[in-house]
């Protein structure tokens, strides 16, 4: 990369900015974000005659129309792109890079993917003079055809206009979703080769994320046929294959190939993975999923809850605690980076119990993989309007008969209910003498209470 690419740029580009982080207190303006609900980020692949080399539109306010301190402004990002190497298979791949690109600008930030993406300048970058899109614009275009030579011509549009995100932003979540289903049916046993992505490695330095035909990359943007696409027209590039060698273990999905190069691209910190259970060695995450797995040892169960999730899960935690026991490429028992398509796999958590062991899950996650779930549990699991604590839910999985109940059982985890036994009151124990009430006319009632009596002297009441 050299210098002179960017010295119309107002602020320093380069690797070296990968992985800042700006705090609110130092933000001139915010785009996306979790407040914010309309938000986008998507790639086209055109026809050359489609696409206008070099052009750049901001539909909507500049950076510099927006008041400082502006938050969770809604913003999309469309980029189009065309040449003789260039084929669909390749957008998510290619849209996956503007994170990378977006956060080689100095103080500017840029975090997640898709449909979540969130954005920072700081006030410091602004001063400098990084007061408009076009500047981004001109980062992206020339940093996507140095680094990706197979892109010929290339054009982004940035839309800030909240209307047009809001229109755009649908059309968004149909090409994303089309995208994921032509990925589906082919089966991990099926291949060969499985690949590896270190793109977030500037956030998560031991991360690795191992994406098959049936475990989409943990930020839900890449899929088998992308990785494969991207590895074969960039082969020095941060996604490369993994040759799945001897299977270990089926069930908990452990590969020889896997753990060999795991260990080589995080440097010997991750030795292990288990591609289909969150203990034991589960698969790292980063900080880019789009939903945690999380392990509630009082119910014996899974929770889910995804990025866009504002409330507190049964146990009290929110999707940030949740997020940050997950994130930074570490190996934790019970916690689980995951894509949403990755839900919708078969191999979904498969040593633990797949669905028939989730509890948990905000209403938004069951709509979004409701065919995927099967017919039997999908009733079972609460979500946010059915419980708002574990008392709660552990009513809810006894009055539904969720499959975890029966593991209470084998555990001796439930608490067989004992028969309510009828109060007994004083009159039966002590009867009326000479016509005068038991204890003076009291009515004692005694509860699950065992009396033992050695001596019992009754007097009648002295008469005037």
């Amino acid at each position: 990369m050299s210098s002179k690419m960017f010295e119309d740029i107002p602020v320093d580009v380069g690797v070296i900015y990968e992985g800042e982080r700006i705090r609110r207190q130092d933000l001139y303006v915010e785009f996306g974000g979790p407040k914010c609900p309309y938000k986008f980020e998507l790639v086209r692949a055109r026809k050359m005659e489609e696409v206008e080399d070099g052009k750049i539109e901001i539909i909507g306010p500049d950076i510099k129309d927006l008041p400082e301190g502006t938050r969770y402004h809604p913003l999309g990002i469309l980029v189009e792109v065309a040449g003789k190497e260039v084929e669909e298979e390749l957008e998510g791949v290619i849209e996956r890079r503007i994170h990378e690109f977006c956060n080689y600008i100095q103080g500017f930030m840029h975090l997640n993917q898709r449909y979540d993406i969130w954005l920072r300048l700081s006030k410091r970058s602004y001063q400098k003079g990084l007061n408009s899109f076009e500047y981004i614009g001109k980062v992206l275009i020339r940093l996507f055809k140095s680094e990706l030579p197979f892109i010929e011509k290339i054009q982004v549009t940035f839309i800030t206009d909240p209307e047009k995100v809001k229109e755009l932003y649908e059309e968004a979540l149909r090409i994303y979703e089309a995208r994921d289903a032509r990925a589906r049916g082919l089966k991990d046993d099926e291949v060969d080769t499985f690949y590896g992505c270190t793109l977030c490695q500037s956030f998560a330095p031991t991360h690795v994320c191992v994406i098959t035909p049936q475990r989409f990359s943990n930020c839900g943007a890449i899929s088998w046929f992308d990785a494969r696409a991207a590895a074969r027209v960039d082969p020095k590039g941060p996604i490369f294959p993994i040759p799945k060698g001897e299977c270990l273990d089926p069930v908990k999905g452990e590969y020889e190939g896997v753990n060999k190069v795991v260990k080589e691209k995080s440097l010997g910190a991750i030795e292990r993975v288990w591609l289909y259970t969150a203990f034991g060695y589960p698969h790292t995450s980063c900080g880019c999923f789009e939903a945690a797995a999380f392990y509630m040892p009082e119910v014996d169960g899974f929770g889910i809850v995804h990025r866009g999730f504002r409330g507190e899960t049964p146990n009290g935690l929110t999707f940030v605690a949740v997020a940050d026991a997950t994130a930074g490429g570490r190996q934790v028992d019970g916690f689980h980076g995951i894509s949403f398509e990755y839900m919708r796999s078969p191999k979904f958590l498969q040593a633990d119990g797949g669905w028939h062991r989730v509890v948990w899950a905000p209403k938004e996650v069951l709509e979004r993989v409701w065919d995927f779930i099967p017919e039997d549990v999908r009733d079972k699991i609460a979500t946010e309007e059915d419980v708002s604590n574990m008392e709660e839910l552990k009513k809810f999985l006894i009055e539904k008969g969720h499959p975890v109940v029966e593991r209470w059982k084998e555990k001796g985890l439930l608490e067989e209910k004992k028969p309510e036994e009828k109060p007994v009151e004083a009159e039966e124990l002590i009867p009326a003498v000479a016509g005068v009430p038991a204890l003076g006319g009291l009515r004692v009632e005694l509860e699950g209470a065992t009396i033992t009596i050695s001596k019992i002297t009754i007097r009648a009441p002295e008469r005037g």
